[in-house]
């Protein structure tokens, strides 16, 4: 059993819109993308924001929409409100400005959890992703530790857990390209996506961005 999970506490100036979730992207709002995305391999979806009035009218009840209990306590805060309420020991953890999500990834990640892993991520050269994990509940423990530090990054986290990470052939072996870990993070990053979207996905789909 699989929930997924979207940290959607972000504001962001320099893509212009008040949370990059609701970024319009291919005949959708982003996060109903990511939605979609996670259905495929998750039997439960939480996000996590402390606005959730943008996001009921856009998901209803299609979604678990939750708040930190620790406000202002960046990423981390997020995963302990989720690693809290999850009805999952695993938890598959993505970012809300990322629009190629690969539940093939995700699934062949949680292949390699181990009975002592306590986390799966990506590993592109020498570059972690710490989102597009997938963690084990009993992640909750460091998270807290963390968070009682003043850390509030995920990267603040990697040092203190059992992290397996997947690199780049193992991903190129099942064919799955890169940018499944592909961020938004500026409009210039905003409009690359749209392009390597049309690249990479099938006509049909395509055809919405243009």
């Amino acid at each position: 059993m699989l929930t997924g999970v979207i940290l959607a506490g972000d504001s962001n100036r320099k893509t212009g819109a008040h949370s990059k979730a609701l970024l319009p992207f291919c005949g959708e709002i982003l996060i109903q993308r990511q939605v979609r995305m996670l259905k495929s391999a998750c039997r439960e979806i939480i996000v996590v924001t402390n606005e959730p009035k943008l996001y009921l009218p856009i998901l209803g009840n299609s979604v678990r929409i939750i708040t930190d209990y620790f406000p202002g306590k960046g990423q981390l805060g997020g995963m302990h409100a989720a690693l809290s309420l999850s009805t999952s020991n695993r938890l598959w953890v993505v970012g809300s400005d990322m629009p190629f999500l690969s539940a093939k990834a995700a699934g062949l990640m949680q292949s390699q959890m181990e009975p002592d892993t306590d986390a799966v991520i990506p590993r592109y050269g020498s570059e972690s992703h710490m989102l597009h994990g997938i963690y084990h509940k009993r992640c909750l423990i460091h998270v807290s530790a963390a968070l009682d530090k003043g850390h509030y990054e995920l990267a603040d986290l990697e040092d203190n857990l059992r992290v397996k990470t997947v690199d780049e052939l193992f991903f190129k072996g099942h064919d799955i390209e890169p940018h499944f870990v592909t961020r938004i993070n500026t409009t210039e990053a905003y409009h690359q996506a749209m392009h390597l979207n049309y690249l990479h996905h099938d006509h049909e789909e395509a055809a919405r961005c243009v």
